[in-house]
């Protein structure tokens, strides 16, 4: 039997192998059309020009300002070719801080950051406003809007620009829940449900394209946030229908657009997604064909006649993921920007490291030129006669060291100095800071203020302040704030109608003093409240306002307790008054026992008044009877006795008349001051008596 070839062996079990083995289906990926081409060319070639703009006039300010913010030398950044030390002054970044903290206390530190104003001229019918603002307040909670809030704020400090973009999403929200059996036992465990999930995420500048020709995001033509995101949130993506299904793999091209300075970026799994905003040519999202017909104008031209809002995301520069006109009901753009301080005719602001940022670069000059010449004037030198060491000696200046030398030392070494370190420059860099500090509307109490002057100085540097940072906040609150507020609510409107029905309402912003402005407004009312007394009836109400405008976790239940306090409880009220009308009766008592008392002592006066009246008539007619009785026998001497006895008795009556008078009048004097003195004490008693009821 002949032998068989090995190599036909080989063969033949091969192709029997690749035979039985099936071949695997082919993975169908989505080619572009002729208008997805035509799109991804519109979109990318104004993204390409306007990523241009921005590099060339803001992307070396953006590193400096990062830099600077956390620290980091560069060697770009030496004030001078000889420097040699790379301290970084904390200035821009007390700066920074202190007025992100006030514009984050201004926003939050009252707990409500916006309110909801209904629109009577609309019918909402029976729509409960104060409902909706708390589901608001409740969706922002659990999505963490005030942390993005945060990040966006900070953002804008360092670079002058805050940009946020919103973002809709639907997740799996579980909760713990009991399912009774039956009357003795029950089922313990988790239920779930969808939940709609609006969030904002915060933008770095250096991600951010925009249309040099616009003035705010709803004036651009189009934006565009470029990012790296992991494959795996693209193929998920892919799965769920939310991305074409194109061939994608992970791409690095450089670390420009990471959002944080890093020594090296990790660089594997990563996927460039481009997300644009804008307007496009309609006919670039139609399935169909583009029409070759002729026109008088030319195509530049052309394919801006008919625009559409549309959403466009594209992978690695060429992969069209996904392309769809605005699916907003209110057609709006899901980003917002604001410009921390304002400059006219421009996109982007000015933030308050490009404010500080001479000063900044005066304060490390200074402050590196007096450590250089510190370590020349500090460090021990020392000059030598090279020929008298010995030889491989090397020479180093530590305690209990020993040096050999060919001699006598103290003619071989010689310690020497340049001089001695000038400390004015460190003087000067604090002024630099100084000045620092007021041009970002900062400063403190480590300006230099006399003391005699230093309260007025205090004042008014705390007014500009505030006036400052009320600027601030009127920019954040109208460019960004209220539009994220309506922006959001439309989108719950749109994909949660259940809980959020359609209706218009308009958003007011409620934040309006930061701490400063706070604990200056304080100090004015507490001075007002001292100067008032506790007796006024304005002190309860500016009470409240100090309560209000303090940051304690309990102030609203003391607000409605001092509340319950101004306003007395209804029993006690009707104690009160029931109180007071048994007083009054106790009073009109005393006064109709007063008047009875009154009215007895002038019958009394009236009678002994006719008595006395009637007195001198009884003495008359006694002195008559006296006159006409004893005469004597004879006429003669009987007329002469009885006119004797007439004379007399005409002045015993006249000397009776003038007593009696005067006892009159000094009665009626007596009548009078005594009742003057009773009206008094009677008018006084009166008096204490309502004043302890008042009381």
């Amino acid at each position: 039997m002949a032998s068989e070839n090995p190599l036909e062996i080989i063969q033949n079990n091969t192709a029997q192998v690749i035979d039985s083995v099936e071949p695997e289906p082919k993975t169908e990926f989505y080619e572009n059309t002729e208008n997805d081409k035509e799109l991804l060319n519109f979109v990318i070639d104004h993204t390409d020009r306007w990523r241009d703009y921005r590099d060339q006039n803001f992307s070396d300010d953006f590193e400096k300002y990062e830099r600077i913010f956390r620290g980091i030398w560069d060697v770009t950044d030496k004030t001078r070719d000889s420097e040699r030390s790379r301290v970084i002054s904390p200035a821009t970044q007390q700066a920074v801080e202190t007025s992100h903290a006030e514009c984050m206390e201004a926003i939050f530190g009252q707990g409500e950051y916006f309110d909801i104003k209904d629109d009577l001229k609309d019918n909402n019918g029976s729509v409960d406003v104060e409902v909706l603002k708390n589901q608001l307040y409740e969706d922002f909670a659990q999505d963490k809007i005030r942390k993005s809030i945060d990040q966006i704020v900070l953002l804008g400090k360092l670079f002058g620009t805050g940009i946020g973009e919103i973002t809709v999403s639907k997740s799996k929200h579980y909760y713990p829940m009991t399912v009774p059996v039956d009357n003795n036992q029950s089922m313990y465990g988790t239920g779930e449900k969808d939940r709609v999930c609006v969030k904002l995420n915060p933008i770095h500048p250096k991600n951010f394209l925009f249309d040099p020709n616009g003035t705010s995001v709803d004036d651009c033509m189009g934006v565009a946030i470029e990012r790296y995101l992991s494959i795996h949130k693209i193929v998920a993506g892919i799965a769920s229908g939310k991305y074409k299904k194109v061939d994608i793999d992970t791409l690095w091209e450089d670390d420009s657009l990471e959002p944080s300075l890093e020594v090296r970026n990790f660089q594997d799994d990563k996927v460039l997604v481009m997300t644009y905003y804008g307007l496009v040519p309609r006919e670039y999202l139609s399935e169909k064909e583009k029409k070759d017909d002729s026109s008088e104008f030319s195509e530049s031209v052309e394919d801006y006649e008919d625009m559409v809002e549309a959403i466009i995301v594209i992978a690695n520069g060429s992969l069209l993921l996904k392309a769809e006109e605005s699916p907003y009901m209110m057609k709006d753009r899901p980003v917002i920007s604001y410009q921390d301080d304002t400059i006219p005719n421009r996109l982007l602001g000015r933030g308050i490291v490009e404010k500080a940022y001479n000063m900044q670069c005066a304060i490390d000059g200074s402050m590196r030129s007096h450590l250089d010449g510190l370590a020349l004037t500090s460090a021990p030198m020392m000059g030598m006669d090279a020929t008298r060491l010995p030889r491989g000696a090397k020479f180093q200046v530590k305690p209990g060291g020993n040096f050999m030398v060919n001699g006598n030392p103290a003619e071989i070494l010689y310690p020497f100095k340049f001089g001695v370190s000038d400390g004015q420059s460190m003087e000067t860099s604090k002024e630099f800071e100084r000045m620092l500090l007021m041009a970002t509307a900062t400063i403190d109490s480590n300006g230099s203020i006399a003391p005699v002057s230093r309260d007025n100085q205090m004042d008014m540097a705390t007014a500009t302040m505030i006036k400052k940072y009320k600027r601030m906040l009127v920019n954040f609150q109208e460019d960004f704030l209220i539009p994220f507020i309506k922006k959001a609510a439309w989108r719950y409107m749109q994909h949660d109608p259940e809980r959020y029905p359609s209706v218009d309402v308009k958003f007011i912003p409620t934040a309006t003093l930061g701490i400063i402005a706070r604990e200056h407004e304080q100090k004015q009312l507490a001075f007002l409240i001292q100067t008032l007394g506790a007796q006024s009836p304005l002190t309860p109400v500016l009470m409240q306002g100090l309560l209000k405008n303090s940051s304690l976790s309990d102030r609203e239940k003391m607000i409605e307790q001092m509340k319950q306090m101004s306003q007395p409880d209804p029993a006690q009220q009707q104690m009160a008054q029931q109180q007071a009308q048994m007083q009054m009766q106790l009073i009109q008592a005393q006064i109709a026992e007063l008047q009875a008392k009154a009215g007895v002592h002038q019958a009394d006066a009236q009678k002994t008044t006719v008595e006395a009246q009637l007195a001198p008539q009884e003495t008359k007619a006694k002195v008559m009877n006296a006159i006409s009785t004893n005469l004597p026998n004879e006429d003669q001497a009987a007329t002469t006795e009885f006119d004797r006895r007439v004379k007399i008795a005409d002045l015993m009556l006249k000397e009776e008349e003038v007593k009696s008078k005067k006892a009159i009048v000094a009665m009626q004097m007596a009548e009078k001051k005594q009742k003057q003195e009773g009206d008094n004490a009677y008018l006084d008693k009166l008096h204490a008596q309502f004043t302890e009821s008042e009381q």
